[in-house]
C-alpha cells in the first residue's frame, strides 16, 4: 500500500513537472513571456529601448529581467527609461503586470507616469511585491499618488517617489495607513516644505527616510522624531537647514546614519547632537560652513565609524591635545577640498581603526612627512590626489602593508618607481600615479610580485626604457584596467611586452604615445573581455587587421589620429556587434563606410572624419546619437551627391550631426527635423542650395547651427528662434530679405554670424534682447538705416562687425559704455553631453565593492561633446581666423565701409579692453578724440578715408600695444605724433592723403607756426590756423603755371583751336573797349 502511495505521489510530481515544463516556452513561463511582449508593444512600440526582447528567445535572459532560479518566474522587472517619451503622459493600468505572480521588485522610473486608472493601482499586483520604484515621473498631487494605491500593499517595504512634482499634502497621511510595513521611503528631489512632516508620522515601521533636495528648514522635525522611533537612516542633504535644526534631531535615538550635507550649517550648538545620538555610525557634514571648532564636538560620538567633512572651512589650525582628531572607532575619514596644512598628516592623531583616508584637493604642499600618517597600519584606501605635493615618496609609506587603494595623482611627486616604497605594497589592488613627475619603467618590473593589482593608471608621466633582459619578465598580476597614455618624452615607443601576458583586461589606454607598428590585433585575441580600447594619437600604420571571431564585450574603440590606411573591414560589425563608440578620425581610410554599422543597435557615436572615404548612405546610420563625417579643414573625405529625404524609422534622437567640408549638394534635407533632440547641425562648406525650410523651426533643442559656405537663398524663417541656441553661422550664402523675427527669442545666443549675404533693411531693434550675445558679424550685406542704440544693451558684446553695408547716421556714443572684455563663452561650445560606458564602474564593484573614495571616477574615459569655435574677423589690415582660447581674448569693432557721419564719440576712449577699432571709409567729421589715449590694449586703429580734421592728439603715443595705425586720407593738419614707442614704426602710408599734415615720416617739414599751432587744442583755433599760408602760395603758383603752360601747348599744336582762341581774345577786347567807352560817357553825363 505504501509503495502504491509513493508511486502515486511520484507520478503526480512527474505530471506536475511535465505540466510546468510544457507551460514554459524557451525557459520562462508562456504567460509571462506574452505579458512582457505586451508591455513592450505598449511602452516601446518602435523596439528601441527593449530591442533585445525577442519573441524567439528565453525571456529570463532578457535585459531588465530577473527570474527565480528554481521556478523561472519573473521576480524583478526594470522598465526605467524604457518607455518612449514621445508617447506622452502615462496613466497606468497596473493589471498589465498581473501575469507576474511572484514579482518582488518593479522599477517604473523615467516613464512619464502621472497616475493610475480607477481601481487599477498597484494593489492588484503580486502579494510578494516588496520594492516599487517610481522615481523621476510626473506625480503632481495627492490625487495622482493615491490613484495608484487604492488598497493595502501589506508586503511593500521600499517605495521610491523621488524627483517628481510632489508638494506637501494630506495624501501621505492616507498612504501611511495603506503601507503599514513600509521600511524605506525615498522622497528626494520634490517640492516639499516643513508641512510634510506631520503627514509622515504614520509610517511607524520606517527605518530609512530620504527627504534630500527639497525646501525643508527643519521646523517640523521635532514631531517627526517623536514618532519615527525605528528610524536608522535619515538623508537630508541639499535643503535649507541652518544650525536651528540640531535640537529637532535629538529625538531620533535609533539613528545610525545621518546626512546633512549641502546645507548652511556652521556648527553652533552641534554638541547637542553628539550627546543624544549615541548610536550614530555614519555622519556626513560635507559641503557646509563648518570650521575647526566642529572637531571638539565630535568626541561625543562613541560609535562613529564614518565621518565626512569635505568641502568645509577646516584649516587644521586648531588641534585637540596637539593632534587633529582622535577616535578609537573611526574607520573612514573624508576631508576632501578643505584647506589643511601639510603638518595635518604629521599630526593626524590616534586613529587605530582607520581604514579609509581621503584628503584630495586640500592644497597640501611640500613633501610628504615621514611620520604620523605612516603609522596608520590598518589603512586600506588612501587618496591624496589633486594637491601640490612634491619630492619623492617617503620610505615610511612602505609600512602601510594593508593598503589596497592608493591615489597620488595630480601632484608634482618625483622619483623612479623602481626605487620607491611602492614595491613593498604588494596588497595594492588600485594604483593611480597619473599627472606627476614619476619615472615609470615600461616593463612594470617594480610590480611583478603585486599579484592583487587590478587597476593601474600612469598618465602624463615619464616612461623609462630598461635593458632588454627585463622585457620578457612575466608579472604575477592580471590587470583589469591599464592606462599609460600621454607619456612625456615618448618617441617611437613600443607596446610594453608585459601586455602579451595579460588576459583579463577590460580597459586599455595607450593613446598619445607615438607608438609605431601595425594595429595590435593580438591584444584582442588575448583579452576576450576587453571592453574599451584607446589607441589614438599614435603612429600605427597599415590596414586595420582584425581577428576573425567576434568580441561581444567591446563597446568603445578609438584608433583616431594614426596613419592607418585601406578600407574599413566589412565584417567589423560581426567582430564588434555591441559597439557603442567607434572613433577612426584622422587616418587614411578609403572606400565605402560599411552599411552594417547602421545595424549595430547599440552604436551611439561614430566619428570617421578626416579620411578619404567616398560613399555614404545616411539612411543606414539613423541609430546614432553622434555622427561626424566632416573633413575638419584637413583635406579628407570626398562624400558627394544629394541627401535624399527618407523616413526616420526607429531611433529619433540624433544629438550631433556634422557633415561639413564635403561635396553634398541639392536642397537642405528636411528629414532630420524629425530628430527633435538634435543639438548640433554642421552642414557647412558643401553645395546645398535653396531656402532654409520652416521645418527647422521644430528643432527646439538646437544649440549649434552652421550652414555657412553653401548656396542657400531666400529668407530666414521668422519662426526660427530656438530658445537654447548659442551659436549660428550662416555666412557666405545668398540669403536675403530683412531680419524679421528670426532669433527673436534666442536669448542664449552667443555668436550670430551672417556675413557675406544679401540681407536688407535695418538692423532690428530686438537685437538688444539677445542678452548673451558676444559676437555679432553682419559684414558685407545690404543693411541700411542707423545703427540701433539697442546694441548698447548687449553687455556681453566683445566683437562687432557691421562693415561693408549702407548704414548711416551718427555712431551711437553709448557703445563706449560697453566693456568689450575677453570671454571664454564665445570660444567653446559645450553641450554638457558626454558619452561613456559604465564598464569601469562594474569592474570596480566586482573587484573592490562600492567606492569609498573618489578615485574610481577619475578613471572614466568619457567623451565630452564640445567644439572649438572659429571666427573670421578683419584686423591689422588682415583677415584672421580666431579660434579657441585666442578667440576668447579677442575683442574688436569694425564699422568700416559705411556712411556714418558726424564726430567719433569720445566715449569710445572708455573701451580700455578693446584690441581692434576700424572706422575707416565713412564720412566722419570732427577731430580724433584725445580720449583714444586710454585705449591701452588696442593693437589696430584705423580711421582712414574720412573727413576728420584738426591735429592728431600727441597723447596717442602713450598707446604702447599699437601695431597698426592709419589716419590716411582725411583733412588732418599740424604735426604728426612724436616718433617714439610704437609710433616710431609707422611709415608714410599711415598719414598720406592729409595735405596739411607735416612732420616725419612725411616728407614735408613743419614751420614754427605749424608746430606752435599743434599745441593749441583744435576747438580753440581760428580759421587762420587751419591752412599753412606758405604751402598755399607755393601750391597756387604751381597750379597757375601748369594751367597757362597747358593752354599754350594746346594752342601751338592745334591751329583750329588757335584761331578760335584769337577770335575769342578779339571779342573779349572789343567787348571790354565798348564797355569802358560806354561807362566813361555815362560817368561824364552824371558829373554834368
Amino acid at each position: 500500500m505504501m509503495m502504491k502511495r509513493m508511486g502515486a505521489w511520484m507520478l503526480l510530481a512527474l505530471l506536475t513537472l511535465i505540466g510546468e515544463w510544457s507551460g514554459r516556452c524557451y525557459g520562462c513561463l508562456e504567460e509571462e513571456r506574452i505579458g512582457l511582449l505586451e508591455i513592450q508593444s505598449l511602452i516601446d512600440p518602435d523596439g528601441i529601448s527593449l530591442r533585445h526582447w525577442v519573441d524567439s528567445s528565453n525571456c529570463c535572459e532578457w535585459p531588465e529581467i530577473e527570474c527565480d532560479n528554481t521556478t523561472k518566474r519573473v521576480i524583478q522587472l526594470s522598465l526605467s527609461e524604457a518607455r518612449d517619451y514621445s508617447l506622452g503622459d502615462w496613466v497606468l493600468n497596473a493589471s498589465l503586470f498581473q501575469p507576474f505572480k511572484e514579482l518582488q521588485s518593479l522599477d517604473l522610473g523615467y516613464t512619464r507616469l502621472v497616475g493610475c486608472m480607477e481601481n487599477e493601482g498597484f494593489e492588484v499586483l503580486s502579494s510578494k511585491l516588496s520594492n516599487l520604484d517610481l522615481r523621476v515621473n510626473q506625480f503632481t498631487n495627492d490625487k495622482s499618488i493615491l490613484s495608484c494605491f487604492n488598497g493595502n500593499l501589506s508586503t511593500l517595504k521600499s517605495l521610491d517617489l523621488s524627483d517628481n512634482w510632489l508638494t506637501a499634502g494630506s495624501g501621505f497621511k492616507v498612504l501611511s495607513s495603506r503601507l503599514k510595513k513600509l521600511e524605506n521611503l525615498h522622497l528626494w528631489g520634490n517640492q516639499f516644505n516643513d508641512s510634510i512632516c506631520p503627514s509622515l508620522t504614520g509610517f511607524s515601521s520606517l527605518k530609512s527616510l530620504d527627504l534630500s533636495f527639497n525646501q525643508l528648514t527643519g521646523s517640523g522635525f521635532k514631531v517627526l522624531s517623536s514618532r519615527l522611533k525605528k528610524l536608522e537612516n535619515l538623508h537630508l542633504w541639499e535643503n535649507q537647514f541652518n544650525d536651528s535644526i540640531f535640537p529637532s534631531l535629538t529625538g531620533f535615538s535609533s539613528l545610525k546614519s545621518l546626512d546633512l550635507s549641502y546645507n548652511e550649517l556652521t556648527g553652533s550648538g552641534f554638541e547637542i547632537i553628539s550627546s543624544h545620538l549615541r548610536k550614530l555610525e555614519n555622519l556626513d557634514l560635507s559641503h557646509n560652513i563648518f570650521n575647526d571648532s566642529i572637531l571638539s564636538h565630535l568626541r561625543g560620538f562613541s560609535s562613529l565609524k564614518s565621518l565626512n567633512l569635505s568641502y568645509n572651512e577646516l584649516t587644521g589650525s586648531t588641534t585637540v591635545n596637539g593632534t587633529f582628531f582622535n577616535s578609537s572607532t573611526l574607520e573612514e575619514l573624508h576631508l576632501d577640498r578643505t584647506s589643511l596644512p601639510i603638518n595635518f598628516l604629521q599630526n593626524i592623531g590616534a586613529l587605530p581603526a582607520l581604514q579609509v583616508l581621503s584628503v584630495g584637493g586640500c592644497d597640501l604642499h611640500g613633501t610628504l612627512p615621514a611620520q604620523g600618517w605612516c603609522e596608520l597600519k590598518n589603512l586600506k584606501q588612501l587618496d591624496i590626489s589633486g594637491n601640490n605635493l612634491g619630492g619623492s615618496l617617503p620610505d615610511c609609506m612602505g609600512n602601510l602593508l594593508s593598503l589596497q587603494l592608493l591615489d597620488v595623482s595630480e601632484n608634482q611627486i618625483t622619483g623612479n618607481i623602481a626605487s620607491s616604497p611602492l614595491t613593498n605594497l604588494i596588497s595594492l589592488v588600485f594604483l593611480s600615479l597619473s599627472n606627476n613627475l614619476f619615472e615609470v619603467p615600461t616593463s612594470m618590473k617594480p610590480f611583478l610580485n603585486h599579484s592583487s593589482l587590478k587597476f593601474f593608471s600612469s598618465e602624463n608621466n615619464r616612461l623609462v626604457a630598461e635593458p632588454a633582459a627585463f622585457h620578457d619578465l612575466i608579472p604575477k598580476f592580471q590587470l583589469v584596467f591599464f592606462s599609460l597614455s600621454k607619456t612625456t618624452e615618448a618617441l617611437n615607443v613600443e607596446i610594453p611586452n608585459f601586455l602579451y601576458y595579460q588576459y583579463h583586461l577590460r580597459l586599455l589606454d595607450l593613446s598619445h604615445n607615438n607608438i609605431t607598428g601595425m594595429f595590435p590585433s593580438w591584444l584582442l585575441k588575448n583579452n576576450t573581455r576587453l571592453e574599451q580600447l584607446y589607441l589614438s594619437e599614435n603612429s600605427f600604420v597599415g590596414t586595420l587587421q582584425l581577428q576573425d571571431h567576434p568580441y561581444p564585450n567591446m563597446t568603445e574603440l578609438d584608433i583616431s589620429n594614426n596613419n592607418m590606411s585601406g578600407q574599413i573591414p566589412k565584417d567589423i560589425c560581426l567582430i564588434f556587434p555591441n559597439l557603442q563608440t567607434l572613433m577612426m578620425a584622422k587616418n587614411g581610410f578609403t572606400g565605402c563606410i560599411p552599411s552594417c554599422l547602421g545595424n549595430i543597435s547599440s552604436l551611439e557615436m561614430l566619428d570617421l572624419s578626416n579620411n578619404q572615404l567616398s560613399t555614404i548612405k545616411l539612411g543606414q546610420l539613423t541609430t546614432l546619437l553622434f555622427l561626424n563625417l566632416s573633413n575638419n579643414n584637413l583635406g579628407g573625405n570626398n562624400f558627394w551627391g544629394q541627401i535624399s529625404d527618407f523616413p526616420l524609422y526607429g531611433w529619433k534622437k540624433w544629438i550631433v550631426l556634422d557633415l561639413s567640408y564635403n561635396q553634398f549638394s541639392g536642397m537642405l534635407p528636411r528629414w532630420f527635423v524629425n530628430s527633435t533632440d538634435l543639438r548640433v547641425i554642421n552642414l557647412s562648406k558643401n553645395h546645398f542650395k535653396g531656402p532654409i525650410h520652416r521645418d527647422f523651426c521644430k528643432l527646439g533643442h538646437l544649440e549649434y547651427l552652421d550652414l555657412s559656405e553653401n548656396n542657400l537663398s531666400g529668407y530666414i524663417p521668422s519662426c526660427f528662434s530656438p530658445p537654447q541656441i548659442t551659436h549660428v553661422h550662416l555666412s557666405k550664402n545668398r540669403l536675403s530679405g530683412p531680419l524679421t523675427y528670426g532669433f527673436y527669442n534666442s536669448s542664449s545666443l552667443v555668436t550670430m554670424d551672417l556675413r557675406d549675404n544679401s540681407f536688407t533693411g535695418s538692423i532690428p531693434n530686438w537685437i538688444g534682447n539677445l542678452s548673451s550675445l558676444s559676437v555679432l558679424l553682419l559684414k558685407a550685406n545690404h543693411f541700411d538705416g542707423e545703427l540701433p542704440v539697442q546694441l548698447c544693451l548687449l553687455e556681453q558684446l566683445s566683437i562687432l562687425d557691421v562693415s561693408e553695408n549702407q548704414l548711416s547716421g551718427p555712431i551711437p556714443s553709448c557703445l563706449g559704455n560697453l566693456t568689450f572684455m575677453a570671454s571664454s563663452q564665445k570660444a567653446f561650445v559645450d553641450l554638457n553631453v558626454d558619452f561613456g560606458s559604465w564598464s569601469i564602474e562594474r569592474a570596480y564593484y566586482e573587484t573592490m565593492g562600492p567606492p569609498l573614495v573618489n578615485s574610481m571616477y577619475s578613471l572614466r574615459k568619457d567623451f565630452m561633446v564640445n567644439f572649438t569655435e572659429v571666427i573670421e574677423f578683419t584686423t591689422k589690415n588682415m583677415y584672421y581666423c580666431y579660434k579657441g582660447k585666442i578667440l576668447g581674448y579677442m575683442s574688436g569693432i569694425d564699422l568700416s565701409n559705411n556712411n556714418f557721419v558726424e564726430a567719433i564719440p569720445p566715449e569710445f576712449g572708455n573701451l580700455s579692453e578693446l584690441l581692434s577699432l576700424n572706422l575707416s571709409h565713412n564720412n566722419l567729421t570732427g577731430s580724433v578724440p584725445a580720449t583714444f589715449s586710454n585705449l591701452k590694449q588696442i593693437e589696430s586703429l584705423d580711421l582712414s578715408y574720412n573727413n576728420l580734421n584738426g591735429v592728431i592728439p600727441p597723447q596717442l603715443t602713450e598707446i604702447t600695444m599699437l601695431e597698426v595705425f592709419s589716419v590716411a586720407h582725411n583733412n588732418l593738419s599740424g604735426k604728426t605724433p612724436e616718433r617714439k614707442f610704437q609710433f616710431g614704426t609707422f611709415d608714410e602710408s599711415c598719414y598720406e592723403g592729409n595735405p596739411f599734415l607735416c612732420g616725419p615720416p612725411l616728407r614735408n617739414n613743419c614751420s614754427e607756426e605749424a608746430v606752435s599751432s599743434q599745441l593749441v587744442p583744435d576747438d580753440e583755433q581760428g580759421d587762420d590756423g587751419f591752412i599753412d599760408i606758405d604751402f598755399f602760395y607755393i601750391s597756387f603758383g604751381v597750379c597757375y603755371t601748369v594751367v597757362v603752360m597747358t593752354i599754350a601747348i594746346v594752342l601751338y599744336i592745334n591751329p583750329y583751336w588757335r584761331r578760335r582762341w584769337l577770335y575769342f581774345i578779339e571779342d573779349c577786347i572789343d567787348t571790354c573797349y565798348y564797355f569802358v567807352v560806354a561807362s566813361f560817357r555815362k560817368f561824364s553825363n552824371f558829373r554834368r
